[in-house]
């Protein structure tokens, strides 16, 4: 069973993640690059797990050098998208390089957080955004980065684990892009779940 929290025991203290950083990012990578999705021209997904996750909070306690007032915050930040053994967890970034470009694209894409789905072996597995902060403002405007979690059932489960094709997507007017997951990378999510 994959661990399902990051505690203060799990971090390395800087002087040690120091001497390990490159290989543990070199390790990470062949492993993020079945939990990396795109769909569609602009929108990239990153499914989070335990290891992505600590890794990101290891890198946050590098890079501000917050020491052990730190961690605290960083694992109140990160741990609520490790998945929780029975749901996939999402990083979604809209990336577009032209500060216009993005801010014209974002602005019709209010409520986009509430549309990706996962489809797979006649299911459909709506996500939901992190409830933290709103990630569409007052004027319609969608942030750029998106936190969802997809609640799976024990049904839900068993079928996408043995699915022959799991399509992940969104219903956004603006945005109604779908990929196709490849095995490897279904493999990868699925052990995700207990």
């Amino acid at each position: 069973m994959s661990k399902r929290a990051i505690t203060k025991a799990d971090i390395l203290p800087l002087d040690e993640y120091i001497k390990v950083r490159k290989q543990r990012h070199a390790d990470l990578i062949a492993q993020k690059k079945l939990r990396r999705i795109e769909i569609g021209p602009v929108a990239t997904c990153y499914f989070e797990n335990y290891d992505t996750m600590l890794h990101q909070v290891q890198e946050m306690l590098y890079i501000e050098k917050g020491g052990d007032e730190q961690i605290a915050d960083e694992l109140r930040a990160y741990n609520p998208m490790i998945p929780n053994g029975t749901e996939l967890t999402a990083t979604v970034m809209f990336e577009i390089d032209d500060p216009i470009r993005r801010k014209n694209f974002l602005s019709r894409l209010g409520g986009v957080e509430e549309t990706m789905y996962f489809r797979f072996a006649g299911h459909e597995v709506m996500g939901k955004p992190e409830e933290d902060v709103d990630r569409t403002n007052a004027d319609g405007k969608a942030s750029s980065v998106q936190f969802i979690h997809f609640p799976f059932t024990a049904e839900q489960i068993a079928a996408f684990k043995s699915a022959d094709q799991v399509m992940v997507g969104f219903k956004h007017d603006a945005y109604g892009h779908i990929a196709v997951l490849s095995d490897a990378s279904r493999d990868a999510l699925a052990a995700d779940f207990d």
